[in-house]
């Protein structure tokens, strides 16, 4: 086996402050075109980081689906840091997994997606901070009513990247049933929400981990899965970047869920939505269990974002918070940089089943400069705290939470510890790892979220 890199915490950890209910009446300021705002200057700090240690994914899968997975490569347990949620006890949450260990690997020129450890099974991790240590508290893996995994391999080859093995020699089958999980809330009678990049579905789970259903876009035609398949979400999703699904989830107060697009759709080509900064969001009702509107949000320029990078398409929205009925808490990101801004959802459908749902509108929605122009209601929204300025922060934060008035806890994605390239793995097969780790930072902010 490869040697593995040493790995240290970043700073002495300090127990959470977890709000049971946590209520804004709030009026957030709205941005200018330049994509800067007032009101932000203060810095936030640091109080405290913890690390997971090392967990052989083998030991781990096979503990909750016996016999899942033969050979790990060496890869650690990781991949947690898809989201993050508060579980009600101090220092506890709910953290998912994406698809498991995944790359890219370059064969006669072109990137093929490799999956090292194809038996890998997403799943549900209540974990425990304490002090500089992430302990896991409890692991529910996302299976279909038989009981049988429901894996993290993509779905339909007409959409998804082909699945290959850790060299990017050997095809792997698709299956109808994988998902490529991210954002998680827990609802009150106890069962799950995620959402899925593939699709990009909407997935409802049991609190035993059970999918009960996926809702995907109209006309998506996923054929052959082994649990309720419902084409409830507007078609024009069918149009998002590959990988670049669903990423964000929050839920609202009133068991309301919002959704948010990972980057903005490929309409009406791959090229427009590489350089647009206009993104999508859906509200969800469970209980009609129907998307009730949808709104267009702008990323600020990627330059703002993180000013080491000038390359839009690496702009993505990562965690959707709820701090109110009417108030979310909004991550844009790149890979090493992200902000936090306060948003205002506003009253209607928005631009639910308008022209800018037709994949046919010209100019589209994505091609637009100045979506407000052109007579778009964007979604207002004022910045909270940019987190590149906060040293210490780790890279690719995709979940927040919120621990207390003006402190929230961040977690980032370590990928399992792999890198692209065909270095990833040693001449063995066992993987090279990056030396990254799964981290949990907490965050006092410069002001609180109220107001």
């Amino acid at each position: 086996m490869s040697a593995r890199i040493t790995r240290r915490s970043l700073a002495a950890g300090l127990p959470l402050a977890l709000l049971s209910t946590l209520c804004v009446a709030a009026t957030a300021g709205a941005q200018d075109r330049d994509g800067h705002h007032g009101g932000a200057g203060a810095t936030a700090r640091i109080t405290g980081s913890a690390t997971l240690g090392d967990v052989p994914l083998a030991g781990f899968s096979n503990g909750l689906l016996p016999g899942s997975v033969s050979d790990d490569r060496g890869v650690m347990l990781g991949g947690i840091g898809s989201d993050i949620y508060p579980a009600g006890r101090k220092g506890e949450f709910w953290t998912v997994t994406d698809r498991g260990p995944n790359g890219q690997i370059k064969i006669d020129g072109k990137k093929r997606r490799t999956f090292p450890v194809p038996g890998f099974d997403p799943a549900i991790v209540k974990i425990r901070v304490t002090g500089k240590r992430i302990d896991v508290l409890q692991s529910l893996p996302l299976t279909m009513a038989s009981g049988a995994p429901v894996t993290g391999l993509p779905n339909q080859p007409s959409r998804d990247e082909a699945p290959y093995g850790y060299d990017a020699r050997t095809p792997l089958a698709y299956n109808p049933n994988g998902l490529d999980t991210e954002g998680i809330v827990r609802a009150a009678d106890g069962s799950f929400w995620l959402v899925d990049e593939y699709g990009p579905s909407l997935v409802h789970v049991s609190s035993r981990g059970r999918v009960l259903a996926r809702y995907v876009p109209e006309g998506l035609r996923l054929e052959g899965a082994g649990y309720p398949v419902i084409e409830a979400l507007p078609g024009i999703l069918l149009n998002r970047k590959i990988n670049r699904g669903f990423e964000g989830l929050a839920l609202l107060p009133g068991g309301d869920l919002v959704l948010a697009v990972q980057s903005p759709l490929s309409l009406p080509d791959e090229d427009a939505g590489e350089s647009s900064r206009n993104v999508r969001m859906l509200r969800f009702s469970t209980k009609k269990q129907a998307v009730t509107a949808e709104y267009a949000y702008r990323f600020d320029p990627v330059e703002v974002v993180d000013p080491g990078e000038d390359d839009t398409s690496e702009l993505k929205i990562s965690s959707v918070v709820a701090l109110g009925p009417r108030t979310l808490l909004v991550e844009e990101r790149t890979d090493k940089a992200a902000r936090l801004h306060r948003v205002t959802l506003p009253h209607g459908a928005g631009i639910l089943g308008s022209a800018w749902d037709e994949p046919a509108a010209s100019p589209s929605y994505e091609e637009l400069p100045d979506p407000s122009a052109a007579g778009v209601p964007v979604l207002r929204k004022s910045l909270v705290v940019d987190l590149g300025t906060v040293e210490g922060i780790p890279g690719k934060i995709e979940g927040v939470a919120v621990t207390g008035r003006d402190t929230v806890a961040l977690i980032n994605d370590n990928d399992f510890g792999m890198t692209d390239g065909a270095d990833a793995f040693d001449a063995n097969g066992r993987l090279v790892d990056s030396g990254i780790e799964t981290s949990v930072t907490l965050l006092k902010l410069p002001r609180p979220l109220r107001g």
